[in-house]
């Protein structure tokens, strides 16, 4: 994957500015910036938006933008276990969007409305042609299942659930009348659902049975 001609037009996701981290010196159009891993800017529990303003690493933007980082890195795992490459394409992109999410969720004050328009013009749209192109090769279903299957499906079962704490996470800030862009909400949302059907696409694809949800008569034990 070709990342340098991204590098230049997307916003870089560190909650440190580019001043702060380069000085002013880099040249964006040859390399990224190449930073110490650490800072110890972050030692007294305080981290940075960007525009420098600090908050406590509990600060709910800081938990809404971890969080979205942390699905990032769900991604990763079920990329890990193979998935089909029909799947595989996509959630490439999607770790992609979800940098561009980070970002945006890190900069409100400073996030342009060019910045935000690909989640309703490209990333959204996207999300639900992979729904529907995918849903149309499952059979309907008329019972809850399981979260399980495969380690593909289960994988996908776990993402669709850290998208779902994630897609809370920045509700809640929209709550509390923070700055966020509705985009972002949108396609949280529509990525969880996403991942559901991955999920059933994958299993199904490996011939593994969906598990339904079985209800328990109470004082039967079943």
């Amino acid at each position: 994957m070709e990342l340098r001609g991204q590098w230049q037009k997307r916003v870089f996701f560190n909650p440190l500015t580019v001043e702060q981290l380069t000085g002013g010196d880099l040249n964006f159009k040859t390399d990224p910036p190449m930073v110490k891993i650490y800072t110890k800017t972050g030692d007294t529990g305080e981290t940075s938006l960007f525009g420098a303003k600090r908050v406590y690493k509990s600060d709910r933007r800081i938990e809404a933008y971890g969080s979205v980082d942390e699905l990032n890195a769900v991604i990763g795992q079920v990329l890990a276990e193979n998935p089909p490459d029909k799947i595989a394409e996509a959630l490439g992109r999607i770790q992609n969007d979800l940098f561009e999410i980070g970002a945006i969720l890190a900069a409100p004050q400073t996030s342009k409305v060019e910045e935000r328009s690909f989640l309703e013009t490209e990333a959204t749209p996207f999300l639900e042609q992979m729904i529907d192109q995918l849903e149309a090769m499952l059979d309907p279903l008329n019972r809850f299942i399981l979260p399980g299957g495969g380690k593909v499906g289960a994988a996908l079962h776990l993402a669709r659930t850290v998208c779902r704490r994630a897609e809370r996470a920045v509700v809640f800030l929209l709550s509390q009348k923070e700055t966020v862009p509705t985009e972002v909400v949108k396609y949280l949302n529509r990525l969880s659902d996403l991942f559901f059907v991955m999920a059933r696409w994958a299993n199904k694809k490996e011939n593994i049975q969906e598990t339904l949800w079985a209800k328990q008569n109470k004082g039967t034990g079943r």
